[in-house]
């Protein structure tokens, strides 16, 4: 039995508005040189991440205000319709090409991009799955292997796109899931190498990741091509320093670096706001992870758990793989560090999944 609080986690929500202007004013200033150039509008970008932000905000104060049961209910319902878009963005004349991957569906003068929607669908419905199946999923046949096969047919569906960044994000986050559940440690092992096996088939089946590989062991082994991006962004955070160059200062956003309000919005923000600015954000994050495992620590019931666990578990593997490739430490992935990147699906999303992490946090035991 368990009571509503009413008021959500304030420091939760307030990490997240601040990380969300955080985001406008880095998404302008590293963007109005490319927006100037491309569209002779310095404030193209920000006009348009102002948007999502208010599409996003206003799907996050829905999902704060329903009762996140309400999920559990039609978790069938909206991962059955996650894998029909996901189908759908794979036929020609429905599916949008960018980058290499037919990852988008045109809607009007925008696009959606059904990966971020089965991440949040997943979730939902795999903890629904746990909630109910968790004294099996010891089992190998009973309960690890049923929730393998729906994670991997999403994650085998995403590769056809093909997005292994937004994959990798989604496995990880169903992994942790499932462990946190109960899982042998026997399985994981077996699942491992399997998975190493398969990775290494991915990577060697598409020369474009064999290039990114090779491009992050060395970058300057190809300076101007393969390499140029990670290059570009530890050029932007090097001489940053310990408080950066200023506010709207980069150099690194005068064409050198690709789109820097995307994927390598975290250089900038180390270009400009130097050490300090960067663990500023670290920061941001991790107390993000301190407040949501602590929802998901004293959420009313199983479900509730699963779910907030899920949530965070995706935020905080996308923000350590962007900011991994950011700094170098991965090779590039193509992955958006949520709440700050220039983006339309995957801010929205990102705020409707926070939006259930706060509604969680609603609810406590008598």
């Amino acid at each position: 039995m368990f009571r509503t609080r009413y008021a959500p986690d304030y420091t939760l929500f307030a990490v997240i508005l601040l990380l969300l202007l955080l985001g406008a004013v880095m998404v302008y200033s590293s963007s109005y040189v490319w927006a100037e150039y491309k569209y002779a509008d310095q404030f193209f970008y920000l006009k348009r991440q102002l948007l999502f932000c208010g599409v996003g905000v206003i799907g996050m104060f829905f999902f704060m205000i329903i009762p996140y049961g309400n999920w559990k209910k039609y978790s069938k319902i909206i991962l059955l319709a996650c894998f029909l878009l996901l189908l759908a963005v794979l036929i020609p004349g429905i599916g949008m090409e960018r980058g290499g991957a037919q990852s988008w569906i045109g809607v009007g003068a925008f696009s959606v991009q059904p990966s971020e929607f089965m991440k949040l669908g997943l979730i939902i419905f795999l903890a629904a799955y746990l909630s109910v199946q968790q004294k099996y999923i010891t089992s190998f046949k009973k309960g690890f292997l049923p929730s393998l096969i729906l994670v991997f047919t999403a994650f085998g569906l995403i590769m056809l796109q093909p997005d292994l960044g937004t994959g990798v994000v989604l496995v990880g986050t169903c992994m942790v899931m499932i462990y946190i559940a109960g899982a042998r440690l026997l399985h994981f092992v077996g699942l491992g190498a399997i998975g190493a096996a398969g990775f290494l088939l991915l990577i060697l089946s598409a020369p474009y990741r064999i290039s990114r590989i090779t491009a992050f062991i060395n970058p300057w082994e190809d300076p101007l091509g393969d390499g140029f991006q990670i290059i570009q962004s530890l050029y932007a955070i090097g001489p940053g320093g310990l408080m950066g160059l200023g506010l709207g200062e980069s150099i690194q956003k005068y064409f050198y670096l690709p789109e820097p309000q995307n994927d390598f919005i975290f250089a900038i923000i180390g270009e400009e706001l130097g050490f300090l600015g960067g663990t500023f954000v670290i920061g941001l994050f991790a107390l993000l992870f301190w407040r949501g495992m602590k929802v998901a620590l004293e959420a009313p019931d199983a479900y509730g758990r699963f779910l907030a666990l899920g949530i965070v578990s995706m935020l905080t593997i996308q923000v350590m793989i962007n900011i991994s490739v950011v700094i170098g430490l991965i090779p590039v992935t193509g992955i958006t560090l949520p709440f700050l990147s220039y983006g339309g699906s995957s801010l929205t999303l990102t705020l409707c999944s926070a939006g259930i992490l706060l509604n969680i946090s609603r609810y406590s035991r008598l």
